[in-house]
């Protein structure tokens, strides 16, 4: 089966097209470096294509070129994404809202209208948006990558519904902290105000020592290969042990006991 990994150069994309390529499927990573990090994907087991998920031109060049070599696409997992530094709702501009919405939200949409077409013709398909358990979980000085999560959520739910005529499924993946480079390439907010900057501190620093402790990418590729394989395929998958729990508290427990043990993990006043 054909296989296309947005993201791909490191991290949850990294790891999940090697095990997809372990598991028999022919798998195209993709990144905006393209063939500049085709060397360590091909002893991953896999090539690497350019792709720039905000441009409408790149996607459909991209999945053009795998369908010219393949012929078909089984499963697209989009997992290209960034997030803003721990900051306040207020210290991002409209403007930097839409730019992490163009590549976390948008990307997914583009990718997943690029593709349709073709599964729909060749009778059916998988779609794997990578999502996170701040996508049903709110994240406080993190409320604009939490909102775009929240969106794939939405949208992949329906998505499933309207596909499945076709033979075609969709699932979100939700990872809780996972450890790799997203970290390194957080934006700073454009509007940080002084107001926030204690309160700002302290919640980087308890996300830092949260992540000493984060999960391996290769606990999400596997549920992602998972949920590739499932015969009868779930609407959500959440990736290890961390999340699965925080599932079943977001399901269970009373929305106050929540708030509060949200608010005491993260040192909120």
């Amino acid at each position: 089966k054909i296989a296309l990994v947005t993201g791909a150069s490191s991290g949850i994309g990294a790891a999940t097209a090697q095990r997809l390529a372990q598991a028999g499927y022919t798998v195209y990573g993709t990144s905006r470096r393209g063939s500049q990090a085709g060397a360590a994907a091909a002893a991953a087991g896999h090539a690497m294509l350019a792709l720039d998920v905000t441009s409408d031109a790149s996607v459909a060049a991209a999945v053009a070129e795998v369908m010219r070599r393949e012929g078909r696409i089984d499963l697209l997992v989009n997992n290209a994404g960034f997030g803003v530094a721990p900051a306040g709702a207020e210290e991002s501009s409209v403007a930097q809202a839409q730019a992490i919405f163009d590549t976390n939200f948008y990307g997914v949409v583009r990718m997943t209208l690029a593709v349709l077409p073709h599964m729909r013709a060749q009778g059916g398909g998988r779609i794997l948006n990578i999502g996170s358990v701040v996508g049903f979980l709110p994240m406080p000085y993190g409320a604009l990558y939490s909102a775009t999560k929240h969106a794939i959520e939405g949208y992949t739910e329906s998505l499933d519904h309207e596909v499945r005529g076709w033979g075609i499924r969709a699932s979100v993946i939700e990872p809780a902290y996972t450890k790799t480079t997203f970290e390194a390439n957080l934006l700073a907010p454009d509007t940080p105000l002084a107001a926030y900057r204690q309160v700002r501190a302290a919640v980087t620093s308890r996300l830092q020592a949260l992540m000493a402790g984060a999960d391996d990418p290769a606990i999400v590729a596997d549920t992602v290969l998972a949920a590739a394989q499932a015969s009868q395929p779930k609407l959500r998958y959440t990736a290890g042990p961390l999340a699965a729990r925080l599932r079943l508290m977001r399901r269970f427990l009373p929305a106050a006991l929540l708030d509060a043990g949200l608010r005491k993990d993260l040192r909120l006043a």
